[in-house]
Order: structure tokens, then sequence, then C-alpha cells
């Protein structure tokens, strides 16, 4: 058997073979082993523990330790609560039909007694109606009679469970059933209504009570008075506790409820007073339960320190046990968050005064040392409670499983969990949390799912983030099936998490192109008086409009609309292209026009913009013109925004025509340096550069200096049809009026040059026939070295250097420099790569292909292999062209 200390030293369970544990550095020994010299707690027969758990040999060594022994080593542990009698008495409640239960029952052969009711009761106490159903049983049954007692512990149950209904129902009809005319009568009636908490109507029976000459017991007295203290009838307290005393009935309880009294008054020093006084003058009618009256209610006004001077007192003079307060003031300091402090009380108070805290105590301390994850205490006081010959609840058995998920031991968690039902464990909140992110963390997504969907047929309802954990996991995963599932599991339930998170799950079916599951879940939420959030609607008619489905997409726009959200310019555009696509498009196009307008939820100026860019976008001109002159039409005066709408719509259709005449009128009204920018950019888009050259010049004449944009846009299109000679001429005017080459420009150049010399040979002949810029030189010498035109030894240093020199180097120039360097050497490539890194250089998925590609194709596949994993886990994919190489 392994001491404390030896158990504390032994590690080899502490490296669970789950990633989780990984994550955690919380060193834990989260190891059960027997701690005592003496046969093993609970129980003469209670079995020793497995041979793995004695895991110190005589030489040192440490065998390995099985999780299945260890996970059976706590289900021992938790069956000994178990009693199958009890168990076989509340199946019966539960699964029987109403007209059987009487005979399955009798067939049990119970031999009723008051300890056994008392017992069944205290035993089945969370299942109230099988309780009250137990209840009727016995009292129906030939030779038991119900006593105050047996009420008591029922009128408790319910009255634990805020089932006040019940208990008003119940006092209201009890008497008409066969065992009432054996009690008395009055006296339950006022046990039930003060602990249902009307002590008024308590009061109410009492008085037709002493008109009728009978008189209540010393039981039902001291109900009725706690019951006046704890609703605050202070002035009838008085007047009760004198009625108590002139019966003779006044023993400790009495005392009890009297100090009681004056903490609920406040008057904190004069329930001490009281408490000392009866200590120096009765003794014998105190009772550890008035000390922890008022050490509790010192706590709660935070005079800790009086309220230790108060134990210690009592402590020296020794007249009672004092274990009721010691437990009173360790719940006080772990809810106060001082946890040193009740760990110091506890463990003084064990070894001075043999004090053994309950399993209530217990727990709440275990629970709190949880969530400040001090996993050795939490391991300490389950020691504890095993050599003390303490039986687990439901609070202790979850309490080990959130210890074995957070030291990462989900095989032994997981264990326990599946043989729940065999120790009879309602896992609750906090052990299923701990259990589902757990598992998520092992990337065990299957398991969670499992785990979530059992916990919700419990009646588990898991908290947001968890929800968004695991549909997280699952999409990832690509189980969509498993999410709808989840998704629609939990509306059937009527659990409705935040609109957060069902935008989630619609924004991720969306995503996945499976609008149709996402419109189901906000078809559902919505019957449930679901508010669905704008992004929702956003989301789900993106998708619509995306798959051409044209109708629920125009109805999702009018039904955002109405719960008054308003749609942005991208929103709107996006279901116009979609009606554009349709049949009958034009008349459904006016038609949400029409309904647009007569919404008045925009002005009417930006309605018409936007179907005006919608049409354009879908390259409808003709409906966008129609549309501006509807605009002319109704008064409202086209400005400049609205006629490059228009002049846009000829653009993207390749309306030159149309789209030459439209500007030449505008560029008469407005001499503005954007419709110049409009008109070159988007010629080159249509590949019409001689178009834009002219007006390009057009614009230098009338003194409007061009963007950087129209620059970029015209050099691109020359170069993409082959006309390096006009980009190179186009780069040295840049230059020589100076401007800088834009990083854009500088790429768009580099990557010709990687792949003809054409652009080359048409800078030699222009250095030839023009002078040209000193930028422009280094520019033509770093073409010459792309193209390979200029075969010269360099290395990656240079090449930078030279390329600053010319333009600013960003993320796309710098995967073409490792494309070159890869040509002329992988090794080179890869060194580039080293040094990117040291200066913080990000890879994105071109950068990995590169050098993927450079390594298969020289045959170097063991080493490409990694980079291709680290690639892959990234989430980038391979080009086809890489994906080729690697096959063959």
């Amino acid at each position: 058997m392994l001491t404390l200390r030896r158990a504390r030293q032994t590690l080899s369970f502490l490296c669970p073979p789950s990633s989780a544990a990984a994550n955690n550095s919380i060193p834990a020994v989260i190891f059960f082993s027997s701690l005592s010299h003496s046969p093993y707690p609970f129980s003469a027969s209670y079995p020793a523990p497995p041979a793995a758990l004695d895991i110190i040999a005589p030489d040192g060594s440490q065998p390995e330790v099985q999780p299945k022994e260890v996970a059976s080593y706590f289900r021992d542990w938790f069956m000994s609560r178990k009693k199958p009698l009890f168990d076989s008495i509340f199946e019966i409640l539960r699964a029987q039909e109403e007209s059987t239960i009487d005979s399955a029952l009798s067939r049990l052969n119970l031999r009723l007694s008051e300890p056994l009711v008392l017992d069944v009761l205290d035993y089945g106490k969370k299942d109230v109606l099988s309780c009250l159903k137990f209840f009727d049983w016995v009292g129906r049954e030939p030779g038991f009679h119900h006593n105050r007692a047996t009420f008591n512990a029922i009128f408790r149950i319910i009255s634990k469970a805020k089932m006040m209904n019940l208990m008003m129902d119940f006092l209201q009809t009890y008497m008409k059933q066969r065992y009432v005319h054996r009690i008395r009568y009055f006296c339950i009636l006022v046990m039930g209504y003060s602990v249902a908490g009307k002590p008024e109507t308590a009061l109410h029976v009492y008085g037709r009570m002493r008109f009728a000459g009978v008189d209540l017991d010393e039981l039902a007295y001291h109900v009725l008075l706690n019951s006046l203290v704890d609703q605050g009838y202070f002035d009838v307290v008085e007047t009760v506790v004198s009625e108590i005393m002139l019966r003779g009935y006044q023993n400790k309880i009495t005392h009890s409820i009297m100090v009681k009294s004056f903490c609920k008054q406040n008057a904190l020093e004069r329930g001490e007073e009281y408490l000392r006084n009866l200590a120096r003058d009765d003794a014998k009618q105190l009772s550890d339960t008035s000390v922890g009256i008022v050490v509790d209610a010192l706590c709660k006004s935070d005079q800790f320190s009086k309220a230790a001077l108060l134990v210690d007192d009592f402590q020296r003079m020794g007249v009672i046990s004092l274990d009721h307060a010691y437990g009173v003031w360790i719940k006080d300091l772990v809810n106060a968050g001082k946890l040193d402090g009740a760990l110091r009380v506890m463990k003084d108070k064990q070894v001075v005064q043999g004090f053994v805290p309950d399993v209530f105590h217990y727990n709440l301390l275990i629970c709190r040392l949880l969530r400040e994850n001090r996993i050795e205490e939490v391991y300490d006081l389950l020691v504890d409670m095993r050599e003390n010959e303490m039986l687990p609840d439901d609070v202790t058995m979850n309490a080990t499983l959130c210890l074995f998920c957070k030291v990462g031991r989900m095989d032994i968690a997981m264990e326990l969990h599946n043989s729940r039902a065999e120790f009879g464990l309602s896992v609750n909140y906090m052990a299923y949390n701990n259990l589902i992110n757990t598992l998520l963390g092992d990337a065990s997504v299957d398991e969670a799912y499992r785990v979530l969907r059992n916990s919700m047929e419990q009646g588990f309802i898991p908290g947001q983030k968890t929800f968004s954990i695991i549909t997280d996991a699952l999409y990832r995963d690509g189980r969509l099936d498993k999410m709808k599932d989840l998704v629609l599991f939990m509306l059937d339930r009527n659990v409705m998490p935040d609109n957060a998170t069902y935008d989630k799950f619609i924004s991720d079916f969306c995503r996945a192109g499976r609008v149709e599951e996402g419109y189901l879940v906000h078809s559902l939420t919505s019957s449930l008086n679901n508010i669905s959030r704008k992004s929702t609607y956003m989301n789900l008619i993106s998708g619509f409009s995306k798959s051409s489905r044209v109708g629920i997409a125009a109805r999702l726009l009018m039904e955002m609309q109405e719960k008054r959200y308003i749609p942005n310019r991208k929103l709107v555009r996006e279901v116009i292209c979609c009606i554009c696509k349709a049949d009958n498009s034009e008349n459904q196009f006016f038609g949400l026009l029409e309904m647009q307008l007569a919404r008045n939820q925009l002005p009417a100026s930006v309605v018409y913009k936007y179907f005006i860019d919608g049409a354009g976008r879908a390259r409808r001109p003709e409906l966008a013109s129609q549309v501006f002159e509807m605009m002319r039409r109704n008064g409202i005066k086209p400005d400049l925004s609205s006629s490059i709408l228009v002049l846009l719509s000829y653009l993207k259709s390749r309306k030159i025509a149309q789209a030459l005449n439209l500007f030449g009128e505008l560029s008469m009204r407005w001499h503005k340096r954007k419709l110049w920018h409009i008109m070159v950019t988007g010629l080159c888009k249509a590949e019409k550069p001689e178009y834009a050259s002219k007006i390009l010049d057009d614009m230098k004449s009338k003194k409007l200096t061009p963007t950087v944009e129209c620059y970029e846009e015209l050099i691109k299109v020359y170069c993409d049809l082959g006309r390096y000679h006009n980009a190179l001429d186009l780069v040295n005017d840049m230059t020589q009026m100076g401007r800088p080459i834009s990083s854009f420009i500088g790429n768009v150049l580099l990557l010709h040059s990687l792949r003809t010399r054409k652009i080359y040979r048409a800078w030699v002949y222009l250095s030839y026939n023009q002078s040209l810029s000193p930028v422009c030189w280094t520019l033509g010498h770093i073409i010459g070295l792309f193209s390979g035109s200029i075969e010269e030894d360099y290395d990656c240093v240079e090449l930078e250097q030279m390329i600053q020199e010319c333009f600013r180097m960003d993320l796309y120039t710098n995967n073409m420099l490792l494309r070159k360097l890869g040509m002329k050497g992988i090794d080179h490539a890869c060194e580039y790569f080293d040094r990117l890194r040291e200066r913080g250089f990000v890879p994105n998925r071109w950068t990995y292909d590169i050098i993927v590609h450079g390594l298969a194709k020289a045959g170097r596949t063991d080493e490409a292999r990694p980079w291709l994993e680290e690639m892959i886990r990234k989430g980038f994919s391979v080009t086809e062209s890489t994906r080729k190489i690697c096959r063959s």
C-alpha cells in the first residue's frame, strides 16, 4: 500500500496519452491508491485496490498503470453508495404503470418501519414524484402509520425541489387518503404550510386548532417557529416561544432557532451574547448548530476574525462538539474565495479535534479548487474522503470525472462516463463541459458529439461556448450532416442558443454551399419567435443569390427589411444579379424596384443607384439606362456617381461606342479626375488599351493627374496582349515625370519576364531609341536576369537590392524571386525561404508550392514530403502542376 507521501512522488501516471495533456502544465498525481494501513475503507468487504495501483515496486521501478484497472477501481468506489433494494423500489416507481405499482412493491416484501421509510425517501430525494408515490403507497399499507417525522421528510423533499404548488395541492388533498384519520390532521397541516414557506396560513390553522381545543406537539411547534423566523415574522416569534416554554417543549432546537432569529435581524452581538449565556448557564441546551448559525452570520458580514475567535472560545470550553460549526466556517471561507484559509481550517481541525467534514463540505472545496486548476489539493481531498469512509455522491463523482479531464486522462474519464448507469451517476453541467471540451482538444470530434447528444437527452443544456466549439469542429471535419442533426436535435427540445450561435450555424451551411439547410434552421427558429440577426439574413440571401434561387433571395430581402434591417449595396446587387439571370428578368427587376421605392426605407436616389449598379454588374446596360431615365422622370437630378454607374454598365458589357458617347457628354459636364479614372481603367479591363491611352493623354492635357491605378491597368493590359514596347514606354514616361513604380507594376513586369524573353528585347529596343530614366535602366537589368537573357551569376541578396531600388517588394515579389532562385537550383530557393522566415515573412500557398514543386521536380520527394505536410496542415492545397509532378 502506498502512503500519501509516496503516492505524491508517483509520476508515472501523469503523462496522459492524449494531446490534451500536452496543454496542461499542472503537475498532479491523479492516482488513488490505498493510503491506510488498515483494511480498505467503506466496509470490511470493500475490494482491495487492483495490483496496478501499487505502482512502486520494491526495487523502486514504476510499472505501467492500466487505465481500465484505474477506471474499475473508481467504479468500485462509486458502486459502494448503491443500495440494490432501494434501487429496485425506485425502478418500480419510475417504470411501472400506476395500476401495477402497488402489486410490484408488495412483491418486495418490505418490512415497513419509520427508519426504512425515511431512508428510502432520503435515498431518492431528487426524484420528487417517485418519493410521493412511495409515500402514498406506504400510507395505504396495513400495519404502517405515517407520523410527523415521515410527513416532515416528504414536506422537506418537496420544499427543497421548490415545487410549492405541488406542496399546496398535497396539503389540500391529503386528508382524502385512507391514512389521514390515523394522524393528527391539524399538526400535519401546520407543519406542511410552515415548510412550504406559508407561516401565515400555518398560524391560521393553529388558531383553528386552539379554538377547537387541540394543540400542536413538540415537533410541529418547532417547525412553525423556524418558518416564522425564516419568513421574518419576528413579532410572532416571541409569542410562539412563550407557548413552547409553557408546555415544557424548550430544547436545543428552540435555542438554535432563537439564535437564528437574532442573526436574521442582524443583531449579531445579541445572538452571540445569547449563545455565551446559554453556554454558561445551561450548557446541556447548547448545540453546535447554534454556534454554526452565529459563525455563518459573522462570516457573511465579513467578520471572519470574530468568527474564528468565537469558534476558538467554544473549543476551549469543550462543552459540545463543533463539527457543524467547523463545516459552516469552511463553507463561508470557500464562498468568500478564501480557499487557502478553508484548507488550513480543515487540516488543523482534523489533526487537533478529529474533525471529519461531511460530503457537502468536501464537495464544495473540491469544486472550487477544480475551477482554479489546483489539481493536487483536489487529489488530497478525494484521498481524505476515502480514508474517512465517505460515500461519494453525484457531485463527488462528477468532480472525479472533471479531474481526469483536466489532466488529460480521457481514457479513464470516458470509461467512467460510459459506466455511469451502473452506479447511478447523473452527469452535471461542469462534468459534461469538461468531457466535451477535452475530447475536442484531443480531436475526438465523434466522441464529443456523442457525449453532447447524450447530455442533451438527459436535459443538460450546454453553454454557448461549448456549442460554438463543437460546431466549429464538426464544420472543420466536414461533418455537416452531424452539425445539421445537432441543430435540429436542439430545436426539437426547444433549446435556444443565442442568435450568434444560430447565425454561425447558418453561415457554416452557406459557406459549404448547403444554403437549403441554413434556410431550414432559419425557418425553424423564426417559427419559435426567434428574430434572426442581420448577418444571418445577409448570409442566406447571398447564398441563394449565388445558387440562382431568385424567389427565395428576393423574399428573404423583403423579410429582412420587415425586421427593420437596412440592406447594403452589395447585398441588393447580389439579388439583382440573380434576377437578371432568371426568366422574365425585366418584370422581376422592375417589380423589385417598385417595392423598394414604396418601402421608403432608403432615399429614392440611393435605391435607383443600387439598381443601376446591380444591372451594370449583371451586364444589363439597357436596364441600367432605363432606371437612369426613370430617375430623371421622377424629378431626381442625376449626380456624378449615378452617371458613373451607367458608364460602368456600358464598359462591363463592352459596349464601347455607347461608353465613349456617354463619356463625351459627362466630360463636358464634370471636370473630375474620378470620371477619367473610371474610363481609363474600364477600357483597360475591356482590353481596349488604344482608347484608354488616348483618354489618359487627354487627362494629362486637361491638367488632371492620372491615378496610379490608371498606369497599373494600362501597363497590365499591354503586357497581357504582348505589347511590351508600349508597357515599357509607359513605365519610362512615369519615371521621367518622377512617379515611382508601384509594387503591382513591378510584379507584372517580373511575371512576364519569367514567361518570355520578348519583354527584355522590347526594353533593349526602347533603350536604343529613347532616353531611359535611371530606374528604367536598373529595371531592364532585372528583366534581363529574370528572363534569362542576361547570363550572370547572382545571389538572392544582390537581386533583392536591385529590385528594392526600383520598387517596394511585397509577398508576391518574394514568391517570384523564390521561383527564379528555384530555377537556378532548389537549394538556393530553400536558403532564401529560411532567410525570409527569419525576417518574419509568413509564407502563403504559392510559397509552399514553389518549394514542393522544385524538390519534386529534382527527384527529392523525401525532402518534399515534410514541406507538403506543413502546407496541408496550414490549410493550403498544391496546384495541379505540382500534383502531377508529385505523382510521377
